[in-house]
């Protein structure tokens, strides 16, 4: 849901936008035939650069495990390579990845900071389950321009995978149609107070979570930042990109306003048509992806599209972000730290039946046939509850 409670701040139109993922849009000529859509993996790059992809990739994908007989490499000597996943052509799912066993799918364990100098070993996606579901039919993810190297697929990946190990363990404090509350020494409402740079100020959302009540929306946004940040923070090292990246979060002061394009919600009913001139901060957004394709790293929204309950504050629908193996964030620690699939859906389905809290409401709880479960994956306008929208980090360089 919509964050309602981060003050209204003027945004500052932000020069040199970083760019992110474009899908093709070139027509075909008159009396031809439309041209096939490529699906998975594309680079769109000048011929001679191609080699040297081609190479670097084939060798990141062997360090990942990905063998060649997983996928099909498609080359066009007029500057494009299309890496695509050898299933057929009407298997979009990438939610069952993790239980097939010919793509041999492990997670992976990332040590991660804690207080005091300490850490933890999380166990978390995989890269290699990110790579295979960018590859998977139902979407294409195009590497252009500036972005035509196989270190902008590496680093792609592994900012998915820092915002998937943030969102794995997080024990917020859920409003409740509440008021919210942030740690006062960094935050007054949703705005920094301090002076420090933003990789610190929003990592003491993960260091002291229990001094934070936010909202799904809020939440989503964060973890997001937080994995961009310290990627190139403290897994990269890359000070130039960071510096440059927190100097587009803080161009307006607010760290948290529109890291996302402002279309993403033009869905809303109170929707500003102003909104759409705004260009996400931090993400781009791509449209009409296959229902069961989802890319841990994506941030989706499921609608609530009841009449009656749409409008109860903080049940208008669920943000979430794919965590990987069939399974969505848990930001609350109300669920062990993560839903499967199914069960979230089913979540915002049951608040039609007045079923706000399972152990509170379970007698309300209506329960769903195979089929039932299975339209709730469709888009709102078919009768289901998930929008065919997909938003991703830009490829930062």
């Amino acid at each position: 849901m919509k964050n309602t409670f981060i003050m209204a701040v003027t945004i500052v139109t932000l020069q040199s936008a970083l760019i992110g993922c474009t899908t093709s849009n070139s027509h075909p000529q008159k009396n031809e035939p439309p041209a096939k859509k490529e699906e998975g993996i594309q680079f769109s790059c000048r011929p001679e650069q191609l080699p040297t992809i081609e190479s670097e990739l084939a060798a990141y994908f062997g360090s990942l495990g990905i063998t060649p007989d997983l996928y099909t490499l498609k080359k066009n000597t007029a500057g494009t390579l299309v890496y695509t996943l050898n299933t057929p052509p009407t298997d979009t799912n990438t939610l069952d990845f993790s239980r097939r066993p010919e793509l041999n799918i492990k997670d992976e364990v990332i040590e991660l900071p804690m207080k005091n100098k300490k850490t933890r070993k999380v166990s978390t996606v995989s890269r290699k389950e990110i790579v295979l579901a960018l590859m998977q039919h139902g979407r294409l993810t195009e590497f252009s321009n500036e972005h035509c190297t196989a270190s902008a697929l590496i680093d792609h990946v592994g900012v998915r995978q820092s915002i998937v190990v943030w969102t794995e363990k997080l024990s917020w404090v859920w409003p409740d149609g509440g008021p919210a509350f942030w740690n006062q020494k960094y935050w007054k409402k949703g705005t920094p107070i301090t002076q420090d740079p933003p990789h610190i100020i929003v990592n003491d959302m993960f260091m002291n979570q229990k001094k934070y009540a936010i909202g799904c929306y809020t939440a989503s946004k964060v973890v997001i930042i937080q994995g961009v940040l310290d990627y190139y923070h403290r897994i990269k090292k890359d000070p130039e990109t960071l510096r440059r990246i927190e100097a587009r979060l803080m161009a307006d002061g607010e760290p948290l306003v529109h890291i996302e394009p402002g279309k993403m919600w033009s869905f809303e009913s109170d929707f500003k048509p102003q909104e759409m001139g705004h260009s996400g901060k931090l993400l781009t957004i791509q449209y009409g992806i296959a229902p069961r394709n989802i890319v841990p790293g994506d941030w989706i929204y499921l609608l609530n599209t009841d009449e009656k309950t749409k409008d109860k504050t903080g049940y208008e629908g669920s943000n979430a972000i794919y965590l990987g193996r069939n399974k969505l964030d848990d930001y609350y620690e109300d669920h062990n730290h993560s839903y499967q699939f199914d069960e979230k859906m089913d979540e915002v389905y049951q608040w039609r039946n007045g079923v706000f809290s399972r152990s509170r409401h379970f007698k309300k709880i209506k329960y769903l046939t195979p089929e039932q479960r299975e339209n709730l994956y469709k888009t709102p306008a078919e009768g289901g509850l998930l929008m065919d929208f997909r938003t991703f980090p830009y490829f930062f360089n």
